[in-house]
């Protein structure tokens, strides 16, 4: 699936295969993905969308095909450029430190924090709407605070790209709603592209350019929607006929994956 532009791609894969304990997980996975962009790829549980999220995170290496982030294998992209990030289903927070200290983190472990183009930890809290927090507790915070705790985290490096697995799926639809529309003011405010996987189709319309549809496992591409949805994206999107009629489009293919 190659409709972005090659030689501007930020992430490319021709022909990526991944196994486990030979079980064929992921097969002929070509992708790429421009600078800048927001895409979404939904699919069946177990189709392997966040192992495709973590070869691209360097977190695995594929059994077989190629896999660039810039030019670099996705290891060399992750030592070297030290501008991606990822944010889980799960937030991830350290109970013992307050939140401030929780979005220091990244930049004590990569020493960033003297570089011209890291975010300050007040400027991401800020950001997410969470400056007046800063000395709080995870423990004293809602869900849907603690999940934006986690996204000023992953944004205090300044990531290029921003890899989000299921970030919203524990939350309840009206959280979910409000973060997704918060979550695109940032993409819109920074720039940074996103590979954004969910199991909600009307979170990845609402969200993306493209929406990518997975098949059953091994995984495969079966469809990539566009969704030329203008911007800024309010939460009026939603009732629309166009929104509507995309979301069904993909809710069509996804049907597919059970035939």
């Amino acid at each position: 699936m190659t409709t972005a532009d090659t030689t501007q791609s930020l992430v490319s894969a021709r022909q990526l295969d991944m196994r486990f304990n030979q079980v064929e997980v992921l097969t002929g996975i070509d992708l790429d993905i421009a600078k800048g962009q927001f895409v979404s790829i939904v699919g069946p549980s177990g189709c392997g969308k966040s192992t495709l999220l973590r070869l691209i995170a360097g977190l695995a290496a594929p059994a077989a095909g190629t896999l660039h982030i810039a030019g670099l294998s996705p290891l060399e992209a992750r030592r070297t450029r030290q501008d991606l990030a990822f944010v889980f289903q799960d937030a991830t927070l350290l109970p013992w430190r307050t939140v401030e200290q929780n979005v220091a983190l990244p930049l004590e472990l990569s020493q960033r924090q003297h570089r011209a183009d890291a975010l300050s930890v007040d400027q991401a809290l800020e950001l997410v709407g969470l400056s007046p927090f800063a000395r709080s507790y995870p423990r004293q915070l809602s869900g849907g605070m603690r999940m934006r705790v986690s996204i000023a985290r992953a944004l205090v490096t300044h990531p290029g790209l921003l890899l989000m697995d299921e970030p919203f799926g524990a939350l309840d639809e009206l959280t979910r709603q409000r973060l997704n529309e918060e979550l695109l003011r940032l993409w819109s405010q920074i720039g940074f592209t996103c590979v954004f996987i969910t199991h909600n189709v009307a979170e990845a319309v609402f969200l993306s350019q493209r929406v990518l549809v997975m098949s059953a496992r091994p995984g495969r591409w079966l469809a990539e929607v566009a969704v030329p949805l203008p911007h800024p994206r309010g939460p009026e999107l939603r009732t629309s006929a166009a929104f509507n009629h995309i979301a069904e489009e993909v809710s069509q293919h996804l049907h597919r994956t059970h035939l």
